[in-house]
């Protein structure tokens, strides 16, 4: 990548050489208001000219623009390899060199997978219904390579010390791996503080995904760099995005 794009930085990983990644931020970008300043949703509200020059600014220093995804916090998981891709999806995939994978988040958790040799990248919208549900093992299936191949990095979500949640929650997680409980602190009758980070990575390591980074940031604390859908409530969206370099 000659230049970097607009608001942002580079994930701190190994990943390898072929694998190239970007996590955005709020600074550099067009909008206004509640969605200041580099918002790449179209969905929330936002001028839709903003939005369009937003998008512009970050494919502008990308190899293509990004695949972008109708997110429904589900399981479906787009190979865009080709124009002719699933649309309706949580998770994407790329062989092709070139292919923008990018997942929007604004507390929700951003996962990016690739395997060790550089031949395939994914990433994944993990909010917790679709981290209960599996989106990450319907990416790591569709991505085709042993468990073991691959690396993982946890990007900007809302942290353990943010994201209060009911009893439902809890239970959703802990019937199906007891050990989830850990995840969760009481704060209040029927409230726990989760901490997405962990069910995630207990959720790579149950594939045998061992190799897993990042998971340090919390969107609803810093105000400055992330938006946060928790804390604001109107706000403009981030973008994950990896993809393999083009020779």
């Amino acid at each position: 990548m000659p230049d970097t794009p607009p608001g942002g930085y580079l994930p701190d990983w190994p990943a390898p050489p072929t694998v190239r990644a970007w996590q955005t931020t709020r600074p550099g970008g067009l909008s206004q208001g509640a969605y200041a300043a580099l918002n790449l949703g179209d969905h929330v509200g936002d001028d839709p000219v903003l939005v369009a020059g937003n998008r512009a600014l970050l494919a502008a220093q990308l190899p293509q623009a990004p695949c972008w995804l109708q997110q429904v916090h589900g399981t479906q998981v787009a190979t865009i390899d080709g124009d002719d891709y699933l649309r309706e999806a949580d998770a994407a995939v790329a062989h092709r060199p070139g292919r923008v994978c990018a997942i929007m988040t604004a507390d929700c958790l951003p996962v990016l997978l690739c395997d060790r040799p550089g031949t395939v990248v994914g990433a994944a919208h993990a909010g917790w219904r679709g981290l209960a549900a599996g989106v990450l093992e319907q990416t790591v299936a569709t991505m085709g390579k042993a468990p073991g191949d691959l690396m993982a990095w946890l990007g900007p979500a809302i942290g353990p010390a943010a994201f209060e949640v009911g009893p439902e929650v809890r239970e959703t997680f802990v019937a199906e791996d007891a050990g989830a409980a850990a995840a969760f602190v009481p704060r209040a009758p029927g409230k726990y503080l989760a901490d997405i980070y962990l069910l995630a990575r207990r959720r790579l390591q149950a594939l045998g995904i061992t190799d897993i980074h990042g998971g340090g940031e919390c969107t609803v604390r810093d105000e400055a760099r992330y938006f946060s859908y928790r804390r604001d409530r109107v706000c403009g969206r981030m973008a994950t995005l990896i993809w393999l370099a083009q020779d």
